[in-house]
């Protein structure tokens, strides 16, 4: 096991692409933290394999989706795959560095074994991809989180592979929240390597009351995102972890804003009382990437828990996510030592780049 603080093991790759934006001086690196990948090794698990436990990809020219109990997703384009694809958005956006994540239906939905190699495979395919590309990409490693033992040894393995700096987990596992006690030796681990964890909404809340008008995405997102952080603060786990650090989607979704109702609550309710401080004082112990679409809520956000807790963000390639983030937040006039922060320079601190 790492100890406390580890660093991590970089790779050097004689095969470097650096994108035409990184070459230049005196600026900031662009970080993408929000930036999803799904490898072919993947696709292949889950229309192969994964077909006993109710998986399937479809293919159509250039476009692909799958099924799985978790949930279905569909047509995309193969960009999510294709890495020179990747790479010329990348320039064109002007993203120097991405960090890949799987995403949704992430690797929950089948059993306990092959959670273990869906995890496996995705995290050594995104570790390939920075291999090739060290300057451009690193990886949020998965953990197969329906057995503590498998994702800590996963988690142990998956440290040690190039590229890794940080944890990507979904807001639930299979329903269940992440201050269930059966987490709490995975979320152990995690603290003592000092990787942070990014959190992606899946399974989301909602049922069929957010099935027409794509809500299950437009508010479902949000909302599971703000239980998620809700039950992390409430349910003590950041108190009992003091050096775990979590990166919020969406630009926290529903939680800044509902943050005082939440702080009421835990004036008023005894069964909130669980913590010694205030929900609110908490915030600042999240990131928030800038995925909100909207102006204002980020500048609510700078003021509410600073530029130096906001990191950029894509959700590449979505269709509810930014074609162009960094001039998204270049749109907003912030000064120049914010704009830097955002842009990058937060994500580089948290990265370890």
């Amino acid at each position: 096991m790492l100890p406390a603080g580890a660093m991590l093991p970089s790779a050097v790759s004689a095969e470097t692409s650096r994108s035409p934006a990184a070459k230049a001086t005196g600026r900031v690196k662009t970080i993408d933290v929000h930036a999803h990948y799904y490898p072919e090794t993947l696709l292949a698990l889950i229309g192969g394999p994964g077909q006993r436990f109710g998986g399937s990809v479809t293919r159509d020219g250039d476009r692909f989706g799958f099924k799985t109990p978790a949930g279905t997703l569909g047509p995309l384009p193969m960009k999510f795959v294709r890495i020179e694809d990747r790479l010329r958005d990348m320039d064109a956006s002007g993203v120097d560095v991405q960090a890949l994540s799987l995403s949704v239906p992430m690797v929950y939905w089948a059993d306990r074994d092959f959670n273990a190699e869906m995890a496996r495979a995705w995290n050594d395919a995104a570790s390939e991809v920075h291999r090739h590309h060290p300057d451009r990409f690193v990886v949020l490693a998965t953990l197969p989180m329906l057995d503590a033992r498998d994702a800590i040894g996963e988690l142990e393995r998956a440290a040690a592979l190039p590229g890794v700096r940080g944890i990507y987990m979904g807001t639930n596992i299979n329903t269940l929240d992440l201050d269930n006690p059966r987490f709490a030796p995975v979320l152990a681990a995690i603290e003592r390597t000092g990787l942070p964890i990014f959190l992606h909404p899946q399974q989301t809340i909602g049922g069929g009351r957010l099935g027409d008008f794509y809500l299950s995405n437009l508010l479902g997102n949000p909302f599971d995102t703000a239980i998620a952080a809700s039950r992390l603060i409430l349910g003590g786990v950041l108190d009992r972890h003091p050096r775990l650090h979590f990166s919020l989607p969406h630009a926290g979704g529903a939680l800044p804003i509902l943050i005082g109702r939440i702080d009421a609550g835990w004036k008023q309710r005894p069964e909130s009382h669980k913590i010694s401080q205030a929900p609110s004082r908490y915030l600042r112990r999240f990131s928030y990437d800038s995925v909100s679409h909207s102006g204002p809520v980020l500048d609510y956000l700078i003021r509410t828990v600073g530029a130096d807790s906001l990191v950029l963000g894509s959700d590449y390639c979505f269709d509810m996510g930014y074609e162009q983030p960094v001039r998204f937040i270049d749109r907003l006039s912030l000064p120049p030592a914010q704009r830097d922060q955002i842009v990058g320079a937060n994500a580089a601190k948290l990265l370890r780049l």
